[in-house]
């Protein structure tokens, strides 16, 4: 599930396209921060905030950890790990449980990566 235009206690001018993109069909890869400014996990087991899409993720990547979504509400699975972190840091730091793929690898992270598109 996905949740992305409200935040507590704040103002709220709109949500703007997310529910049209989460709606399209399309595959939806979800790029956040794995916590939030007080240090409580961002990925939950359930949301209570109103949802902007029901199942629709596929893909979860935070400066932490990439999580691909199973369908059907099956969970995550940890696919991906950054430099410094660790299946157990990333568990404690998760508000939801999930498996840990066989082929489980460090994320890559480099300037070349981030602006040359051919590398990936």
């Amino acid at each position: 599930d996905m949740s992305n235009y409200l935040i507590p206690g704040k103002l709220v001018k709109g949500m703007g396209g997310a529910m049209d993109l989460v709606a399209s069909g399309s595959k939806v890869i979800v790029t956040m921060e794995h916590c939030d400014k007080k240090g409580n996990p961002k990925i939950l087991r359930s949301c209570s905030l109103p949802l902007t899409g029901w199942r629709v993720v596929d893909t979860i990547i935070t400066e932490k950890a990439v999580f691909d979504v199973l369908p059907h509400g099956n969970g995550l699975v940890l696919t991906e790990v950054a430099e410094g972190e660790t299946v157990e840091s990333i568990r404690a730091c998760t508000g939801a449980d999930f498996q840990v793929a066989d082929d489980c690898k460090q994320m890559v992270l480099s300037p070349k990566t981030l602006t040359d598109p051919s590398t990936l």
